[in-house]
């Protein structure tokens, strides 16, 4: 478990469903702990709750992939806590990480990051369940995450590129793309929220 300090300045920096637009406000620069987990046993009970809360309430919000085997939204921490711990007990200091952001003691966001299991695809690694707090968004949390890891990708794990998928509709290439990343394709209708809701799953790739 690796911690490191990053401050941010409260510019929109995670990625965030289309809201009504909000009275303009000076950014305040927020001080946020950013934790790297390597190992299951790094990880206790209380942050599997944490990342459980975290994550339903950015379902309910309609901005988090579901698993398979969790209920349509709305949905509670209880009913994403076995694929927390799925994800949790898949860590492994080569082959995935978990990223923390922490403000004043309370989660702000998390990601995981994982390589590639294809001795062809080794060098890459793919990202995955990118979330900030619904009330803590627009205060560079995502931002602050993407930067570490991309960090942790290179320096840490020796990865040479990156891969993530987002749901279109939301806007969330936007938020990708300013962080560095560039789209490099589409799978068409690939994503069925509801039926005739099917929206394309954007493909975006970072060189290291």
């Amino acid at each position: 478990m690796h911690s490191y300090e990053a401050t941010t300045h409260g510019a929109p920096g995670g990625p965030t469903t289309p809201a009504a637009p909000a009275p303009v406000h000076v950014p305040i620069p927020v001080r946020l702990s950013l934790t790297q987990f390597t190992r299951p046993s790094d990880v206790d009970g209380s942050l599997r709750g944490e990342l459980a809360g975290c994550w339903a309430a950015v379902v309910d919000a309609g901005g988090a992939v579901i698993p398979p085997d969790c209920p349509p939204p709305p949905v509670t921490p209880a009913a994403l806590r076995p694929a927390v711990d799925r994800l949790v007990e898949s860590l492994a200091p080569e082959h995935g990480r978990l990223l923390t952001a922490t403000l004043d003691s309370t989660l702000a966001g998390w990601l995981v990051l994982r390589r590639e299991a294809h001795p062809l695809e080794a060098h890459c690694g793919v990202v995955n369940h990118v979330q900030t707090r619904v009330g803590l968004r627009g205060r560079g949390v995502g931002a602050a995450l993407m930067r570490r890891v991309r960090h942790v990708a290179q320096e840490d794990m020796g990865l040479e590129r990156l891969k993530l998928s987002v749901r279109a509709g939301l806007g969330l290439e936007h938020f990708y793309r300013k962080a560095g990343w560039t789209e490099v394709g589409r799978w068409p209708g690939a994503l069925r929220l509801s039926p005739g809701d099917d929206r394309d799953e954007i493909l975006m790739s970072l060189a290291l």
